[in-house]
Order: structure tokens, then sequence, then C-alpha cells
């Protein structure tokens, strides 16, 4: 099974990319952040006939989540448990039925949190912390799960070009970094770091100053893995080459394969 999480900035502004990296690259599953579309305006007839079925988390202009798959899905659910109040779509599960087992997925835009202090970062450290209690449900089911998407994290100064540039930013704060680290502590595996180790490696690059050219990077897509996910997992790879394509997300995919 090939999972791979993609913040893609917008499904309008992006469509012909999307489509184009779909037909090429082929997942069985694709985890998309940041639509920015209502549900009944999002083009799902353009990606269902490439052979996927869409399951959409929108909202209008801003935020909205989005799991295709080419594999059948079953008990979709919408929003982050734990505040009937928070009315920003971020987040949707779903439970994929590959060939051997099924998974859950946890598709995830977590919050920016800038600017910091502020009430945009309580908003952010309240969200990790109500991730934080759903993924000790999931831990508590014993079925292999997955989380995954832009996390907004900079988990360690080796996953970013130029640290020192961030120290102020909410990506990186020590509460952020503590808050993602309480998560991944509970048993869970980050499923890139697992594979691959040292800097030089990143999902995101700016759209100014040259930031891809010079490889001005930072990596804060991630799939955090359960231990039954983690014992699936034959490798986990960053598609850098996507940025540099015709009128690119300045995300790029991050790939997960499982054995399921």
């Amino acid at each position: 099974m090939r999972i791979a999480t993609f913040n893609i900035n917008g499904i309008k502004a992006r469509l012909p990319r999307v489509i184009d990296w779909l037909s090429e690259q082929s997942p069985d599953v694709a985890l998309l952040q940041e639509i920015k579309s209502v549900d009944e305006g999002f083009p799902r007839e353009a990606i269902e006939d490439l052979g996927y079925s869409v399951e959409t988390h929108g909202q209008k202009g801003f935020n909205g989540v989005a799991i295709v798959s080419r594999l059948p899905l079953e008990d979709v659910t919408r929003g982050l448990p734990g505040d009937d109040a928070d009315e920003q779509a971020r987040y949707i599960e779903a439970t994929v039925m590959g060939e051997r087992r099924a998974v859950r997925l946890c598709c995830l835009y977590l919050p920016n949190g800038n600017p910091a202090p502020g009430p945009k970062y309580d908003y952010k450290l309240g969200w990790m912390a109500r991730l934080e209690t759903r993924a000790k449900e999931l831990l508590g089911s014993e079925m292999p799960a997955v989380m995954a998407g832009d996390y907004n994290v900079i988990p360690q100064d080796e996953d970013a070009k130029r640290p020192d540039a961030w120290r102020e930013d909410a990506l990186a704060l020590p509460a952020t970094r503590d808050a993602f680290r309480r998560i991944v502590n509970l048993g869970f595996t980050d499923a890139f770091r697992a594979r691959v180790g040292g800097g030089g490696h990143y999902s995101f690059w700016d759209y100014q100053a040259g930031a891809f050219d010079r490889d001005d990077g930072i990596r804060i897509d991630h799939h955090l893995l359960t231990p039954q996910a983690a014992d699936l997992m034959t490798d986990c790879w960053i598609e850098k080459a996507e940025r540099a394509k015709e009128k690119p997300s300045d995300h790029v995919p991050v790939w997960l394969e499982l054995a399921a």
C-alpha cells in the first residue's frame, strides 16, 4: 500500500498539477491538505475519472483536507474530536482496506500558529493537545494507524536548512516541539526518520527569495505510525522533484509504503 501525504496549496490553483501527479505516481491513497474548497466545490469528477474515490472535509477559501483512494474506504469521520466549537476543517479519518489488512488513516493539517505568542498559537497548542488525545485512542485500538499530513512542526534543528531563522517561529518553538514529542513518545514512529537520518531532507520551500533553488527548506510533513503500522512499513521517502515542476505547491509529497 503506497500512501502519500501532500499539502497541495489550493485544489483550484493546482488541479492540473494534482491530476498529472496522480496519473504519473499512482498512489493507492493520497492524503491532501489545504484544499481551500468547500466540499461541493471540490473537483471530484476529474479525480474520480482516474479511478479514485474522494472524501473531503472542506471550507471556503482556507484549510480543508481530503482522502483520495483507489482502495475501498470505510468509516469516514470528519473533524478532530475534543472541541465542538472548532469550525476549521483540518482533520479527516477513514479506514482503508488493503489486500492484507485494514489501516486507519488520519489526514491532518495542523495550525501554523503564527504570530506567537498570541491566540493563533494558543489554538495550535490546544489543537495539538486534542491530537494527542486522539493518538492515545488510536494506540488503544491496537490496529495499524497512520497520522499523516502537514504538521507545521519542525521537530529538530536538522529538519531546517537554517534552524536559527526559525527560533522564534511557531513551527519550531520549544512548546511546539514538546507537544509533537509527547505524541511521538506515546509509542509512535516518525516514519521518515526511521528510514533516513541527518539533515538536508525537506518537504517545504517558501516561494520567496529562491528558497528552493538554494535548498533552503524545512521538514514539516510527517507520517506518524502506531507500532502495528510501523511493523508494516517497508519504505518512506520525500518526492523532492515535484517542487521543480510547473506551478508547484510549496510542499512536496512524502510517501509511505506499507505491506498491507
